[in-house]
């Protein structure tokens, strides 16, 4: 009977033991967009983050609109300890009081004050919006490549472009917005954009897709000759064969960072500062350039010969990029998406 007796008062202090081990690994949620960006962070990046701290970051993959209503469904108790988000809706996540302020750090002070959003979020990755197009159709038709917002109501391109639908996509609002603006309106206004568009791009428009995903399959079989897109996805699609590549308009792009905050009332507020520090230092950024071609926020992260062009690039696009008054588009979206779904997706 001694040795049940002993092993009996073992059992407590095996499981104190557990209960200290599970302890000492907590568990952050990282919320993000999947795809190449969710592979790159958990195979790069994430994994010097988990053994410095002695943590388990796990990667909750959605579009920034997933990840936002994820967040606000849970605010008093929220799941998710820090998440990345499209520069727009960022703002939106900030006006609901979802994101605590970004603690000081060596890091954050790296990050040019252009790439942070009030003092509650910061981007990790730098982007624009601009035009990305077939390549093997437009060569085989002997097409130029696009210069314009306004190529997209060229009547080449008739039943040939592809537009991300408004209220699901901010690669399509930015399309929008630009030709608005070609249009003589601007953010206040968009009347000019609604106007013209069933007589110019409208007749052009093959499909309203959701989201750019269905993007590479309509290429493959030559229906998409022109869509809006950022250089790093045009990247994303190229090293998967895709023939695209990226046109610089002349009005210039549209600023499209992804910026990221830790999520206000979360349970463990220093150690999502402490991942949201580290996220923005060249450490992270790094490999998440030289892995998964994601432009750097932080401009001290370090280039080679395979990355020094994109990142070149980028910062020349961003010289002439256009800003979007997020507050401003925010207040005004609701009202431009049902009357885009009610007038121009009919």
């Amino acid at each position: 009977m001694k040795p049940i007796h002993r092993i009996a008062r073992t059992l407590p202090l095996l499981a104190l033991l557990g209960a200290g081990a599970a302890q000492a690994e907590p568990t952050l949620y990282l919320g993000m967009n999947g795809g190449t960006m969710e592979r790159v962070y958990a195979d790069e990046v994430l994994p010097i983050f988990e053994k410095a701290n002695n943590v388990k970051v796990v990667i909750v993959p959605g579009t920034s609109s997933d990840i936002l209503a994820k967040v606000q469904a849970s605010k008093d108790h929220p799941q998710i300890h820090v998440m990345f988000l499209d520069d727009g809706i960022m703002y939106r996540a900030i006006s609901m009081g979802l994101c605590s302020k970004l603690e000081d750090s060596p890091q954050l002070a790296d990050i040019p004050a252009k790439a942070r959003i009030k003092d509650q979020a910061a981007a990790v990755t730098l982007g624009v919006t601009g035009l990305a197009y077939n390549t093997r159709l437009f060569q085989a038709k002997g097409w130029t490549a696009p210069t314009s917002w306004m190529d997209l109501a060229d009547p080449r391109f008739k039943d040939k472009v592809v537009f991300q639908s408004l209220p699901s996509s901010t690669f399509g609002l930015h399309g929008f917005l630009m030709f608005n603006r070609i249009q003589g309106g601007n953010e206040g206004n968009v009347e000019p954009g609604f106007k013209a568009w069933p007589n110019t791009v409208g007749p052009n428009v093959l499909e309203y897709i959701a989201s750019s995903a269905k993007i590479s399959e309509m290429v493959q079989t030559d229906e998409a000759a022109v869509f809006p897109l950022t250089p790093t996805g045009v990247t994303t699609l190229q090293l998967k064969g895709i023939p695209v590549a990226y046109a610089q308009p002349k009005e210039g792009a549209v600023v499209l960072n992804v910026a990221e905050c830790a999520i206000a009332n979360n349970d463990q507020p220093a150690l999502a500062q402490k991942l949201a520090a580290f996220l923005l230092s060249p450490e992270a950024q790094g490999p998440a350039l030289e892995k998964g071609d994601q432009i750097p926020s932080n401009p001290k992260t370090p280039t080679t010969d395979k990355t020094r062009g994109q990142v070149e690039a980028m910062n020349k696009y961003l010289e002439t990029a256009i800003s979007i008054d997020w507050d401003q588009v925010n207040q005004l979206r609701p009202e431009w998406n049902a009357r885009w779904s009610r007038s121009i997706e009919r």
